[in-house]
């Protein structure tokens, strides 16, 4: 049986794209071929699906029993020896994908995901090379997040295991809300497909692909942004298409230029990006404000949502962010790496981020602890240029 990694299959050798119609055929004819033709791709694709569902249940079924009836709470050393001697007698029996590694895969699997319905929902858009992906994250929240956005934005492996790789979930601003609310909002996401800000804004960005220099100009990161349009608006994440580059606005006969402007389809909003290369200041707010009203006032069309603005800082100061209050102004702020940091410290400092964040989203102590300690400000551009000048200094 052949497994896929991708949610679709891809058209075969036979596809209508490699063998286009007779002209010379009557229309009617052409048309009737066209149907049939329509026909046999929709059941190819039913087929496809049928076949992962069945793969995916039957693999979340063979965990489930084993867990159950072999790794119980008292069975677990004698479990293992079992799993090893069934993994011998299936691959035996049916030859591969039945090895110990497999089956320890399944068991994890039904682990991950005891409610076989849930398994069922998953199965019809993601194959069991995204649950294996999936499987290995151990955060339940951060999983479902992942299978979620997985499904509807219909990831292939490589770029699920990308957005794993990348921490994508501790760098979304859902992350840093109480758990409750997170999984409100992927509920109304899964239930109604509608997306928040928080599920579309990140901090940091990583803009490491930009290869600049050690010393550049707001100008030589606005270029190299857009040599590499297509990177940036991967990294933004889906649905963002571009619109301007320094675009011009004129209030009171004085001209103002927005860096970047971006539209956002699933929002439906405009989104207005400054760059700055220093750390975050508080006179950036008014000038988003201001670009925010004008862009609201002369630039929004019907249907639209009122547009949104991104200050991309090199440094973010946490407190000011609060106290501004910019998200009731329709601003996020975010930092931008041009040079990633180890990643055992990045993975380290985004999670403090993320738990100093719902600390104060929910009031409890290690906040304040935190402040005590003085290190919240720090951004992780800091502290991977301290380890720098550590090595250096040995």
């Amino acid at each position: 049986m052949k497994k896929t990694g991708e949610p679709l299959p891809a058209k075969g050798k036979h596809s209508s794209a490699k063998s286009p119609v007779d002209p010379d055929l009557p229309f009617e004819v052409t048309a009737l071929v066209g149907d049939i033709k329509d026909l046999i791709e929709t059941a190819r694709v039913r087929v496809a699906i049928g076949v992962n569902v069945t793969l995916v249940l039957r693999n979340w079924s063979i965990g489930s029993r084993i867990r159950k009836d072999i790794l119980g709470e008292e069975r677990a050393q004698y479990g293992k020896k079992i799993v090893a001697t069934l993994s011998q007698q299936l691959t035996r029996e049916y030859g591969k994908g039945f090895e110990r590694t497999e089956l320890s895969r399944m068991v994890l699997f039904a682990a991950a995901y005891p409610d076989e319905q849930i398994v069922q929902t998953l199965s019809q858009q993601l194959s069991w090379s995204h649950f294996i992906e999936l499987i290995k994250i151990e955060d339940s929240l951060a999983r479902e997040y992942y299978a979620t956005l997985c499904r509807i934005e219909r990831w292939n492996v490589r770029t699920l295991r990308d957005k794993i790789n990348g921490m994508l979930f501790e760098r979304t601003a859902i992350s840093k809300k109480p758990e409750e609310l997170i999984r409100k909002e992927l509920a109304k996401l899964t239930k109604d497909d509608c997306v928040t800000p928080d599920l579309v804004f990140r901090d940091p960005y990583f803009l490491n692909f930009l290869k600049l220099e050690d010393t550049f100009s707001e100008r030589d990161l606005e270029s190299a942004i857009l040599r590499d349009l297509e990177k940036f608006i991967l990294e933004l994440g889906t649905d963002f298409s571009f619109v301007a580059r320094q675009k011009r606005i004129t209030v009171d006969t004085e001209d103002y230029y927005i860096d970047l402007l971006f539209y956002h389809r699933r929002l439906r909003r405009l989104v207005a990006i400054d760059l700055k290369l220093g750390k975050f200041q508080a006179a950036y707010k008014g000038q988003m404000e201001l670009y925010l009203r004008w862009l609201d006032r002369y630039d929004r069309q019907p249907g639209e949502e009122s547009p949104i603005g991104l200050i991309l800082c090199a440094g973010k100061s946490t407190e000011h962010v609060e106290l501004l209050e910019l998200e009731q102004s329709g601003i996020r702020v975010a930092e931008y790496l041009t040079e990633l940091p180890p990643r055992d410290l990045l993975e380290r400092r985004l999670k403090a981020a993320v738990e100093a964040a719902k600390g104060r989203a929910t009031g409890s102590g290690d906040y304040t602890r935190d402040r005590k300690k003085n290190i919240k400000n720090k951004s992780v551009k800091q502290i991977g240029k301290e380890i720098l000048e550590m090595q250096k200094s040995r």
